[in-house]
């Protein structure tokens, strides 16, 4: 194993004031770490969030708890037999679901199956579940799903 009077510099062109960690006696000295205490032993360091025993900025603020899905869809359901409550027309758009206050800007609608349909209706809709797709097509009606 080398001793510590045997290792050579790296690089003869570097003066030898800046070369550090060879010990007090090459003026290396502490290598850039001061003399002594924690930070200046190996494996010595702190929390990244400490203040220096002042409370932390992250315990001053409070919990933020769960996050928000910036892909969520928005949908508004709406049943079979709401929908005839509110529509007389033969066909029915997103924009008549917006006129009508039932959905805002950027939500979305599905219909739900829960109600019977009887007469034949164009619709257009941004989902549809299954049953109420089924009602709709066995009345005579026909659907569009928009995205």
């Amino acid at each position: 194993m080398p001793q510590l009077n045997d290792i050579k510099r790296k690089n003869k062109n570097t003066p030898k004031s800046n070369q550090v960690g060879r010990g007090n006696g090459s003026k290396g000295t502490y290598s850039g770490r001061g003399s002594k205490g924690q930070l200046s032993r190996s494996g010595g360091n702190l929390n990244p969030t400490f203040e220096g025993g002042q409370l932390r900025l992250v315990k001053k603020l409070p919990h933020m708890r769960g996050f928000t899905n910036i892909f969520k869809k928005d949908y508004v359901g709406l049943n079979l037999k709401d929908l005839l409550e509110h529509f007389n027309e033969d066909s029915i758009k997103i924009s008549d679901f917006k006129e009508k206050g039932i959905i805002k800007n950027k939500q979305m609608i599905k219909i739900l199956g829960d109600g019977e349909i009887t007469k034949a209706i164009n619709i257009e809709v941004n989902s549809i579940s299954s049953s109420a797709r089924s009602k709709i097509e066995k009345a005579g009606g026909e659907i569009k799903i928009i995205e």
